[in-house]
């Protein structure tokens, strides 16, 4: 059953972070990779997405995120090519003008063994605005009289609490009501709710992630309850 997720998370090593979901160097013993894509890189980067994420991580304000991750499920009933369509409909959406990587992951999930189909995206926050500016310049102080001298700007800078809030709901609506269209275009009445249990009308609280080494300490007795548990509440 097609079930919602979608987490945004902050991030300072991109170079790393991104050598991680691309599944690369020591992470290439994990075989789990589906697809991995990158794009609206500056000119600067030459193709290159490490050579970016490197600069990110040496250019940007030492308290500054270098990336956002938005990390999303992608439905189990869709094909492996069905996915990556939808995948690049997300990142379409999610990564306007703004230079990422991304990366679909297919492990099984730890308890039922069930294909459990992930988009990462990494997206800096540094928007295009037609001008080019060297590497260093790209990650400088947006400079708002004269942008030629300053930085590219920086998405979502400035705002409150409020707005970043707003801002956050916005998206796992709109990567919702995608999903919903994509399932639909496959012949799939199902459909993903972005909201809150509670706002669903739902008198439940939401499913705890537990994690690898969580599940790796289960007992097959406990690791057989939680799966009953969770078909029951499904």
């Amino acid at each position: 059953m097609a079930s919602f997720h979608y987490e945004l998370k902050s991030g300072r090593n991109g170079y790393d972070h991104a050598r991680y979901i691309a599944r690369e160097g020591f992470h290439s013993k994990r075989e789990d990779l589906v697809d991995v894509q990158c794009g609206n890189l500056p000119e600067w980067a030459e193709g290159d997405v490490g050579k970016f994420w490197k600069a990110a991580d040496s250019h940007e304000r030492k308290n500054g995120a270098v990336y956002r991750e938005s990390i999303v499920a992608l439905p189990v009933e869709l094909t492996v090519e069905q996915n990556k369509t939808l995948a690049r409909d997300i990142i379409t959406k999610l990564a306007r003008g703004k230079p990422y990587q991304a990366a679909i992951h297919a492990p099984s999930s730890s308890i039922e063994q069930h294909p459990n189909p992930h988009l990462h995206l990494m997206v800096s926050d540094r928007m295009d605005d037609g001008i080019e500016r060297d590497e260093t310049t790209f990650f400088a102080r947006y400079n708002g009289k004269q942008p030629c001298q300053g930085g590219r700007r920086k998405d979502g800078g400035g705002s409150t609490r409020m707005e970043v809030r707003d801002a956050l709901i916005a998206k796992r609506r709109l990567v919702a009501e995608t999903i919903n269209h994509h399932l639909g275009m496959h012949g799939f009445s199902l459909r993903v709710d972005h909201r809150k249990l509670s706002e669903q009308g739902l008198d439940r609280k939401a499913e705890r992630h537990l994690g690898p080494m969580r599940v790796r300490q289960m007992a097959e007795k406990e690791k057989a309850t939680y799966v009953a548990v969770r078909k029951i509440l499904r």
